[in-house]
C-alpha cells in the first residue's frame, strides 16, 4: 500500500478525531474536525451506523494514520506483539511509541510525527553516536538519540531547543536538554501513550 500523500486533515475528519498530524494547526480554531467534523465525501454526513467490524477497522486505521505506519508494517508488528508475553494490545501501543521518529516527536524536536519522520530521514539524529535515518527503527532501553552538531545552528533547530524547556517527556525518556538528547530508559507503558485509543479492537481485527 502506498503512502498518503493527501491532506492530513481529511484523515482527522475520516477518523472524527484530533490526530495531531499538523502540529499546533491542530491546537488552533484552523483544525478542519473543529470546523467540519463530518465524514469527507459527497455522503460523509449522512454515515451514522458502525458496525462491530467498522469500529475495529476506524479504531485500527486511527492508530495506523496517528503513527504515521504503513498497513503492511502495522501488521508486523501486530504479529510481534501477539508472539510476547503480557496483553497484546498494550504491547502493540508499545512497539509503536518506541519507533525512532516517535521519540524525536515526544522530545520536542518536530511539530509532528511526520515532521520527525522527515527530519529522521534528513540525517538530523544520531542513535547511539552513530547516523540512523530510517524513521521505523523500533528502540530499546539503552538507546540515545541526540541531534547532529551541526543541525544545531539551524534556525528551525536554534527555535526547537529553545522550546525544549517546556517540554515534558515521558518517563519511557531520559531527556537531556543541555546535550539536545535522550535516552531510552524503559520500554513504553500503556500510560505513556497520551491518544484515547481502544486497543482491544485493533486486536480483534487482526484475531479473526
Amino acid at each position: 500500500m502506498a503512502r498518503y500523500t493527501g491532506p492530513s486533515c481529511k484523515l482527522c475528519r475520516r477518523e472524527g478525531k484530533k490526530l495531531f498530524l499538523k502540529g499546533d494547526r491542530c491546537l488552533s480554531d484552523k483544525c478542519a474536525v473543529s470546523r467540519r467534523a463530518t465524514v469527507p465525501g459527497q455522503h460523509g454526513a449522512g454515515r451514522k451506523t458502525v458496525k462491530e467490524y467498522g469500529m475495529q477497522l476506524r479504531e485500527k486505521q486511527t492508530a495506523r494514520r496517528y503513527y504515521g505506519v504503513q498497513e503492511k508494517q502495522f501488521k508486523k508488528y501486530y504479529v510481534k506483539a501477539d508472539k510476547k508475553s503480557g496483553i497484546a494490545g498494550e504491547n502493540l501501543l508499545s512497539i509503536l511509541e518506541s519507533r525512532y521518529d516517535n521519540a524525536v516527536y515526544r522530545m520536542g524536536l518536530a511539530s509532528s510525527r511526520k515532521e520527525a519522520r522527515q527530519l529522521v530521514r534528513h540525517g538530523h539524529f544520531t542513535l547511539n553516536g552513530k547516523k540512523a535515518d530510517i524513521p521505523s527503527i523500533i528502540l530499546k532501553v539503552g538507546d540515545v538519540i541526540e541531534l547532529r552538531e551541526k543541525s544545531r545552528s539551524s534556525e528551525k533547530f536554534k527555535a526547537l531547543i529553545e522550546d525544549m524547556a517546556n517540554v515534558t517527556a515521558p518517563k519511557w525518556l531520559d531527556l537531556n536538554k543541555d546535550a539536545v538528547s535522550a535516552k531510552v530508559v524503559a520500554m513504553p507503558a500503556r500510560d505513556d501513550v497520551d491518544f484515547d485509543f481502544n486497543e482491544q479492537l485493533i486486536i480483534e481485527l487482526y484475531s479473526k
